[in-house]
């Protein structure tokens, strides 16, 4: 049933907003007419953490996102797994994710922490976006630090046959020389598209954030240009 490539939302760390860049461009590519559903591999630190919850509920659609496997430490997969006695195989994230992909016609899998998180055995979040042959949306952080963590995860991507749609740098405000400077250094140094992304929850009250106001916030951000870079046809 996939009629396009996964498009895998990865970040230069852990926290960066890949989830709500998942719920923004999920939500935008639904409401564009096309079946979209996010995929989350493992969902550590559950609960309460629910990555696949919260896209879910920024679709108002329980069917808009799904995750097979969740593990209670806030930890790396493999890492949560061992502390907690559990068994992870690799094999079967990557059979669940390509079950999942198989049957949805645009899939967005959102990555978990950074790049070289360990996922289960020897393998990483990198090796399973290889091996779904998705191809990329790299979400970094806005201020100071961020041009080498951007840099590398986008090396590191590259290094095995990867395409990278663009970056997303999130929460963007201009209010430092970093903040302003980083988004052109970006497409200079990786040769990628940068799309910035505002603080969408400052009209909200602290702990009330809802889910559908940040993922329209994203997907109103995100620029025609960027939306064409991805591997969906007609957005």
């Amino acid at each position: 049933m996939t009629a396009t490539r996964p498009i895998a939302v990865v970040g230069t760390g852990t926290g960066v907003g890949k989830t709500v860049v998942t719920a923004g461009l999920t939500r935008l590519l639904r409401e564009a007419g096309r079946d979209a559903r996010a995929i989350k591999p493992a969902q550590t630190g559950y609960p309460p953490d629910d990555d696949a919850g919260f896209v879910a509920a920024a679709c108002d659609d329980p069917a808009a996102a799904t995750c097979p496997r969740y593990l209670e430490p806030a930890l790396a997969p493999r890492v949560a797994a061992e502390v907690t006695g559990e068994d992870l195989a690799y094999e079967t994230i990557r059979a669940a994710c390509e079950r999942e992909i198989e049957a949805t016609p645009v899939p967005i899998v959102e990555g978990i922490g950074g790049l070289r998180v360990p996922l289960a055995g020897d393998r990483e979040v990198i090796d399973l976006v290889a091996d779904l042959e998705a191809a990329a949306v790299v979400v970094a952080r806005s201020g100071l630090g961020t041009l080498n963590h951007t840099a590398l995860s986008v090396d590191a991507l590259e290094a095995r046959g990867i395409d990278v749609c663009g970056i997303v740098v999130n929460e963007y405000a201009g209010e430092t020389v970093a903040e302003r400077t980083n988004p052109d250094e970006l497409e200079r140094m990786t040769g990628h598209a940068v799309e910035t992304v505002p603080p969408l929850d400052d009209d909200v009250p602290a702990g009330e954030s809802d889910p559908r106001h940040l993922a329209a916030g994203i997907g109103s951000a995100l620029s025609p240009d960027f939306l064409a870079s991805l591997p969906v046809d007609g957005i």
